[in-house]
């Protein structure tokens, strides 16, 4: 094309047409950052979303902060009564509570790979307050029917 160079093709598209021809379109392709930045312009886990609007923004980093609350929060947590249920139960409880907690930090860390500096304070704050709640002391008071090394049904996560 006449007056096209590259930098005028960039974005630029070749399609071929019904009638044999050649169709060029323009396509806009949001640039992925490779460093923290700040705003509301983002895409998190998902093609497109937030988008442009600063409430789904709003609404992505409490996804993001409950995410990483709930990693905490299985991770730290009893949901079977020690010597109460059989071993191969036990067994499959924990894995699917491992599998559970590691989906779930695995998209906090895909989450956080979206560089914006908003979303990584939010899954900093949700890991934060959910060991706070459910890891920490300050909550927690040791039970004299749990041994003190066994505080959780999961081991600790190896990161």
């Amino acid at each position: 094309m006449e007056g096209m160079n590259d930098d005028n093709m960039h974005g630029m598209m070749m399609h071929n047409t019904s009638d044999g021809g050649m169709n060029m379109t323009n396509h806009h392709k949001m640039m992925m950052h490779m460093t923290f930045f700040w705003g509301s312009d983002a895409e998190i886990l998902f093609s497109g979303w937030p988008g442009t609007r600063t409430g789904m923004y709003v609404l992505a980093l409490i996804v993001v902060f409950q995410l990483a609350f709930m990693v905490e929060g299985i991770s730290h947590s009893r949901f079977m009564k020690p010597g109460s249920t059989k071993h191969v139960t036990a067994g499959l409880v924990q894995t699917l509570l491992h599998a559970l907690r590691v989906g779930l930090a695995y998209l906090v860390m895909l989450a956080i790979m979206s560089f914006n500096g908003g979303v990584f304070l939010a899954a900093v704050a949700g890991h934060s307050l959910g060991f706070l709640l459910f890891g920490s002391r300050v909550f927690n008071k040791p039970s004299a029917t749990v041994p003190a090394a066994k505080t959780s049904d999961l081991p600790p996560m190896s990161c």
